[in-house]
């Protein structure tokens, strides 16, 4: 009887896919350039002001996808995947990012009903604070109280 062993890394090879250092050492400088170009667009914006803050905010959005990408792709080894099986996590992430913009939004238009609506929030965003002058007057420096 013949017996033959198979380790791990032979069935990963067998698969026609490799894992190797070379494909993680680029993943890792692409990572590394993303995060360091976001970097530096914060701290120029906030010496500068030279871009809109809603736009600069996309690029950041836009930015940590493509390194949320790369994280997928090679640490989770979902390049490596069927199409199907990338679909089926691939969409259902989808629809969450879909599910936690609408219930910011929903929240933000409760809130913003809620002021307007509420007797007490609109009675304390129209009074107006007097300051005390007078008592402000008789203080001076050296004077007796």
């Amino acid at each position: 009887m013949d017996h033959t062993h198979s380790t791990a890394t032979e069935a990963a090879h067998d698969d026609g896919h490799s894992f190797s250092t070379k494909a993680i050492w680029r993943t890792f400088w692409i990572l590394l350039i993303i995060t360091v170009a976001e970097l530096a667009l914060a701290i120029w914006y906030y010496e500068t002001d030279f871009l809109p803050k809603h736009f600069l905010n996309g690029i950041f959005v836009i930015g940590t996808l493509a390194k949320a990408f790369f994280i997928i792709a090679e640490f989770m080894h979902l390049r490596y995947e069927l199409k199907n099986l990338i679909m089926t996590i691939g969409i259902p992430a989808t629809l969450f990012l879909w599910f936690l913009g609408a219930f910011l939004w929903d929240g933000n238009s409760f809130k913003n009903l809620r002021n307007k609506y509420d007797r007490n929030h609109v009675e304390q965003s129209k009074k107006v604070v007097k300051e005390k002058e007078e008592k402000h007057e008789a203080r001076k420096p050296g004077a007796m109280e």
